[in-house]
């Protein structure tokens, strides 16, 4: 018995090793493991009104001391635009969904110059699919370059379901957009990396930060088979902590956008792209890389 006892007490910090290993690598049924760094603990937020205004629709735009509620009716839906363009940066904020039946809408987040390049612009998308209270939402992740986006559809879409209910609290969404690389953010754990390969598939012109809610009946929720219904309206979006932490148009050339890692990493640490992989292995549902549907030679960093 002692022989026993003195094995059981040994094993006992070997198991607790063990399970805290499979944690780190898989996660727990409440979500994934941690990044261990939290970007955006590095940037202040900002009031609505020092980093934002409204662009249409105010009318369906209210602020609530910090907190902006915009939605969409059959008259109109509502959008705003960042008072300065920026040519890299952390852009996040905290947004909450509406429940229950929203096919056919979009609600967003997202860099774009579409305004000063039209027909052939740049944009990184932060996109909520509506859905149907059967199923849950959808974010779709997208990168456009040089118009890929206008006449020319290059969509390079990676599609996620969440975690977590983003209709019942507010969760931070972001983009990290550097010279070398774009990293999407999920409460602060990155869910898609797109790296810089060449210039040719790389947004490297200025950008404005934009958020919306639209109706795209056509194709937001799978791929349009359920169009958005006006018997549940109005649909809202709901932003706050705001936070913009970048290099604007203005600013000199040695502005440096803030580190997506721990010092001492060029790119992601390996427990950022550990908890990247978990959620790719558990929550991913859709990659323009992987789609036998595509025409590759279109985008050649896949």
């Amino acid at each position: 018995m002692p022989l026993l006892t003195s094995s059981l007490f040994h094993m006992v910090p070997l198991f607790s090793l063990l399970l805290l290993s499979l944690m780190i690598r898989y996660g727990t049924s409440q979500g994934p493991p941690s990044p261990g760094y939290y970007p955006s603990s590095k940037t202040n937020p900002v009031s609505f009104d020092e980093g934002f205004r409204n662009l249409w629709g105010p009318q369906h735009q209210k602020l609530d001391q910090d907190s902006l509620t915009i939605w969409l009716d059959s008259y109109s839906g509502s959008g705003f635009k960042s008072l300065h363009s920026y040519r890299s940066g952390y852009f996040g904020a905290a947004i909450k969904l509406q429940p229950g039946y929203t096919a056919g809408v979009i609600t967003s987040l997202y860099l774009s110059n579409n305004q000063d390049y039209p027909g052939h612009h740049d944009e990184i998308d932060i996109e909520f699919l509506g859905t149907t209270p059967d199923k849950p939402y959808v974010l779709q992740t997208n990168v456009y370059i040089r118009g890929s986006g206008d006449g020319n559809i290059i969509g390079r879409e990676m599609r996620f379901h969440l975690w977590f209910d983003p209709t019942q609290d507010f969760h931070n969404y972001a983009i990290l957009w550097e010279p070398s690389e774009i990293i999407f953010l999920v409460d602060d754990v990155p869910i898609r990396r797109y790296p810089r390969k060449s210039d040719a598939t790389f947004p490297t012109r200025e950008m404005y930060v934009y958020g919306s809610i639209w109706d795209a009946s056509s194709w937001a929720t799978e791929g349009g088979k359920y169009k958005a219904d006006y018997n549940y309206q109005p649909f809202f979006g709901r932003y706050k902590n705001f936070k913009i932490l970048g290099c604007t148009t203005e600013a000199s050339t040695s502005c440096q956008p803030p580190s997506p890692s721990p010092s001492g990493y060029d790119s992601l640490s390996p427990q950022q792209f550990a908890a990247m992989q978990w959620v790719q292995n558990n929550y991913l549902v859709y990659d323009y890389c992987h789609d036998p549907g595509r025409d590759h030679t279109l985008t050649p960093e896949c």
